[in-house]
Protein backbone atom coordinates (compact mmCIF):
# COMPACT_ATOMS: atom_id res chain seq x y z
CA UNK A 1 0.00 0.00 0.00
CA UNK A 2 1.40 3.39 -0.95
CA UNK A 3 1.77 6.24 1.51
CA UNK A 4 -0.86 8.32 -0.32
CA UNK A 5 -3.42 5.50 -0.11
CA UNK A 6 -2.58 4.97 3.57
CA UNK A 7 -3.05 8.66 4.40
CA UNK A 8 -6.39 8.70 2.49
CA UNK A 9 -7.66 5.70 4.44
CA UNK A 10 -6.56 7.25 7.77
CA UNK A 11 -8.31 10.53 6.92
CA UNK A 12 -11.47 8.68 5.96
CA UNK A 13 -11.50 6.64 9.17
CA UNK A 14 -10.90 9.79 11.28
CA UNK A 15 -13.73 11.58 9.48
CA UNK A 16 -16.12 8.69 10.12
CA UNK A 17 -15.23 8.53 13.82
CA UNK A 18 -15.66 12.30 14.17
CA UNK A 19 -19.05 12.15 12.47
CA UNK A 20 -20.19 9.43 14.85
CA UNK A 21 -18.86 11.27 17.90
CA UNK A 22 -20.49 14.54 16.80
CA UNK A 23 -24.01 13.10 16.98
CA UNK A 24 -24.76 13.17 20.65
CA UNK A 25 -28.23 13.88 21.91
CA UNK A 26 -27.81 14.61 25.61
CA UNK A 27 -31.45 15.52 26.21
CA UNK A 28 -32.76 12.72 24.00
CA UNK A 29 -35.46 15.10 22.77
CA UNK A 30 -37.59 14.95 25.95
CA UNK A 31 -39.06 18.12 27.42
CA UNK A 32 -37.89 21.70 27.07
CA UNK A 33 -34.17 22.34 26.74
CA UNK A 34 -34.18 25.29 29.16
CA UNK A 35 -36.20 26.72 32.01
CA UNK A 36 -39.22 28.39 30.52
CA UNK A 37 -39.36 32.11 31.32
CA UNK A 38 -42.11 32.99 33.78
CA UNK A 39 -41.88 36.77 33.46
CA UNK A 40 -40.99 37.23 37.14
CA UNK A 41 -37.53 38.10 38.43
CA UNK A 42 -35.91 35.04 40.02
CA UNK A 43 -39.21 33.21 39.32
CA UNK A 44 -40.79 34.76 42.43
CA UNK A 45 -44.39 35.77 41.97
CA UNK A 46 -45.36 39.14 43.46
CA UNK A 47 -47.01 39.00 46.88
CA UNK A 48 -50.50 40.32 47.54
CA UNK A 49 -50.63 43.89 48.93
CA UNK A 50 -49.84 44.11 52.63
CA UNK A 51 -47.65 41.00 52.80
CA UNK A 52 -43.88 41.07 53.30
CA UNK A 53 -41.49 38.76 51.56
CA UNK A 54 -40.01 36.11 53.86
CA UNK A 55 -36.23 36.13 53.66
CA UNK A 56 -34.39 32.90 53.20
CA UNK A 57 -31.95 31.80 55.96
CA UNK A 58 -28.80 32.45 53.92
CA UNK A 59 -29.69 36.06 52.95
CA UNK A 60 -28.86 37.72 56.27
CA UNK A 61 -25.58 35.83 56.58
CA UNK A 62 -24.63 36.78 53.01
CA UNK A 63 -25.51 40.43 53.60
CA UNK A 64 -23.46 40.78 56.79
CA UNK A 65 -20.61 38.66 55.45
CA UNK A 66 -20.34 40.52 52.16
CA UNK A 67 -20.75 44.09 53.34
CA UNK A 68 -19.02 43.49 56.68
CA UNK A 69 -16.06 42.03 54.81
CA UNK A 70 -15.97 45.06 52.51
CA UNK A 71 -16.03 47.41 55.50
CA UNK A 72 -13.26 45.47 57.28
CA UNK A 73 -11.19 45.49 54.07
CA UNK A 74 -11.67 49.26 53.69
CA UNK A 75 -10.51 49.88 57.27
CA UNK A 76 -7.50 47.61 56.81
CA UNK A 77 -6.61 49.32 53.53
CA UNK A 78 -6.86 52.75 55.15
CA UNK A 79 -4.56 51.82 58.04
CA UNK A 80 -2.03 49.68 56.15
CA UNK A 81 1.61 50.67 56.61
CA UNK A 82 3.31 52.73 53.93
CA UNK A 83 5.82 50.40 52.28
CA UNK A 84 6.56 52.37 49.11
CA UNK A 85 10.14 52.71 47.93
CA UNK A 86 9.81 56.51 47.82
CA UNK A 87 9.00 56.72 51.54
CA UNK A 88 11.87 54.41 52.41
CA UNK A 89 14.29 56.42 50.25
CA UNK A 90 13.18 59.73 51.82
CA UNK A 91 13.68 58.39 55.36
CA UNK A 92 17.05 56.89 54.43
CA UNK A 93 18.22 60.17 52.86
CA UNK A 94 17.16 62.11 55.97
CA UNK A 95 19.07 59.69 58.23
CA UNK A 96 22.23 60.01 56.15
CA UNK A 97 21.97 63.80 55.97
CA UNK A 98 21.49 64.03 59.75
CA UNK A 99 24.48 61.69 60.28
CA UNK A 100 26.63 64.07 58.20
CA UNK A 101 25.25 67.08 60.12
CA UNK A 102 23.35 68.59 57.20
CA UNK A 103 20.01 70.33 57.44
CA UNK A 104 16.98 68.21 56.43
CA UNK A 105 14.14 70.73 56.64
CA UNK A 106 13.81 73.54 54.18
CA UNK A 107 12.27 76.95 54.92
Amino acid sequence: MSSAALSRSLRASNTRSLQRAGRRYASHGHGPHYNEPSGYIFSEKPLPPGQKRAKEPWERMWFWGMYGGMAAGAVMLYYKPDTSIQTWALNEAKKRMEARGEKTDYP
